[in-house]
């Protein structure tokens, strides 16, 4: 009975050796992607589409400082109009225009009464050209040809003065009705308040805040991916675990119904192994189940198909590769590398610089202009139908005098936004500390697990062992075997577990400190 007992013993810790042997192949075989956590990472940080909105803001933010930069050069520009009225600019008067193509008939009428004298006194003079000998006949037709002429040259000086009347009236005639309109305009900031500085030093922060929140989300990132990949290998370790312990209290199921059949076990005994069995195999579908779900996250984050057959390298290793570190709580490497702490910098600056920026609005402005001027009709050269231009160049100066204290109203605004990004920046920078002392913490208590879990592994294994011996010798009932089993069951998981505490707070300290690479 001893030696077949020692025999069924043997037989289960090497069929439960040999499975575990059998997990240990490259599953890369079967088809599976084998990924390590550089590739994980990678895939991850190539396919989050925060990562992607980052580098977009951050190419936004390069953009907005470059069109920052302008705002110190010239600018020209071309405006062009066009605009139609009801009515005309007239610069004469209805009655000058009424006057000045008669001038000519207005004066010969006012000058009748000295033609009329003029003509008297022509006749009194040829009055006395006849007393003096002068014909008669002689004397009058002189003086009807000299009444003629001046008559004749009356009505046409008169003429000729209606048609320069109505030239001077055609002259000022404007047609402005259709205006056209164009200029080129050339101006230069030369003191704008500190407005343009401003606006430039704020698109530089911009830019920072960008490239720090790229960085928080790149951490981030990482920060998941290390937490699902070790996820992954932490249960796959414990569902080779599992299917040991399953192949053991299997053997010692079926052991134990065979030392009931020969009498030597009671049917409660069975029965206690029975149910050990049963709840190995359950352990195994949780396990399992959870290792599917995590896997379908590990694809999820890597951009895979979350059906994707995959395979971990650290998941083949027979102890999860840990490296113990002396955490030390170094908040001064946090201050400097913590992304969040970066950005709440950047907003206290980002609030300074909207104080001068409002402030700008109570300062003078001065700016340089020149440019080219256009229109049609012109005034160049009287009212012309055609275009014409002319150059200038001056300086304009606005200086406000009186807003009503608005830009004083804003600007005591932001200087209370400057304040509360300061208190903000403080109480992240305390919560920091806290973050770090606390991780470092706990680094040093999962290096203590692990240690005290690697010790526990020894024990549970001569306990273990002991137990299959007197097991086989027939001194030791099943139960006993069952405890023995459920110890060691419990240590290797606790040996898992206590690994991946290690990993998992290595990577938080990382993250506490802004180190994460």
């Amino acid at each position: 009975m001893k030696g077949k007992s020692s025999k069924t013993v043997k037989s289960a810790m090497a069929g439960g050796l040999t499975l575990c042997l059998l997990t240990l192949l490259p599953l890369t075989a079967m088809g599976q992607r084998l990924l390590t956590l550089d590739s994980c990472r990678t895939m991850a940080l190539r396919n989050n589409k925060q990562m992607r909105v980052a580098a977009v803001k951050q190419d936004v933010a390069t953009n907005m400082r470059k069109a920052a930069r302008t705002k110190y050069l010239p600018h020209l520009s071309a405006v062009g109009s066009y605009e139609h009225t009801s009515r005309e600019v007239s610069l004469l008067n209805e009655t000058q225009k009424s006057l000045l193509p008669n001038m000519g008939s207005v004066t010969l009428a006012s000058l009748q009464p000295q033609m009329q004298g003029l003509g008297q006194s022509l006749q009194q003079l040829g009055g006395t050209f006849v007393k003096l000998g002068v014909p008669a006949a002689d004397v009058q037709q002189t003086l009807g040809s000299m009444q003629t002429q001046l008559t004749d040259g009356s009505k046409a000086m008169a003429a000729q003065l209606n048609g320069i009347g109505a030239q001077i009236v055609d002259a000022f005639h404007t047609d402005t009705r259709n205006l056209w309109a164009g200029s080129i305009l050339l101006t230069q900031p030369v003191f704008m308040g500190g407005a343009i500085v401003a606006m430039n030093k704020m698109a530089d922060i911009g830019e920072q805040m960008t490239e720090n929140s790229a960085e928080a989300r790149r951490q981030a990132t990482l920060y998941n991916i290390d937490h699902a990949y070790w996820q992954v290998v932490s249960l796959t370790h414990k569902k080779r675990l599992a299917e040991s312990y399953l192949e053991l209290v299997k053997k010692l199921d079926s052991d134990v119904g065979k030392m009931i059949e020969e009498g030597v076990a009671t049917k409660s005994e069975g029965l206690s192994v029975s149910v050990k069995v049963n709840e190995a195999e359950m352990a195994l579908t949780q396990v399992d189940d959870g290792l599917v779900l995590s896997k379908m996250l590990l694809c999820q984050l890597c951009g895979l198909p979350v059906d994707e057959q995959i395979t971990l390298a650290d998941e083949t290793a027979e102890n999860i590769a840990v490296t113990e570190v002396t955490a030390l709580p170094d908040v001064e490497t946090a201050n400097q590398n913590r992304p969040e702490l970066k950005m709440l910098q950047n907003a206290v600056d980002l609030a300074r610089q909207t104080t001068n920026l409002l402030k700008a609005g109570n300062l003078p402005q001065l700016a340089l202009t020149g440019g080219y001027a256009v229109s049609n009709p012109n005034a160049f050269n009287g009212f012309q139908k055609k275009f014409g231009g002319f150059w200038h160049v001056g300086l304009l100066l606005r200086v406000p005098l009186w807003n009503w204290g608005d830009v004083k109203y804003k600007v005591r605004a932001a200087k209370g936004a400057t304040a509360i990004a300061g208190l903000e920046l403080e109480e992240a920078r305390e919560m920091i500390e806290l973050q770090v002392n606390q991780n470092a913490f706990r680094v040093g208590e999962a290096n203590k697990k692990l240690a005290m879990a690697q010790a526990n592994i020894a024990r549970a294994d001569e306990n273990l062992r002991t137990a299959n011996l007197g097991f086989s010798e027939g001194v030791i009932s099943p139960t006993v075997v069952l405890e023995a089993q459920t110890s060691w069951l419990q240590a290797q998981s606790q040996k898992i577990d206590a690994e991946i505490d290690v990993k998992f707070s290595q990577v938080e300290l990382q993250k506490a400190l802004g180190t994460l690479q």
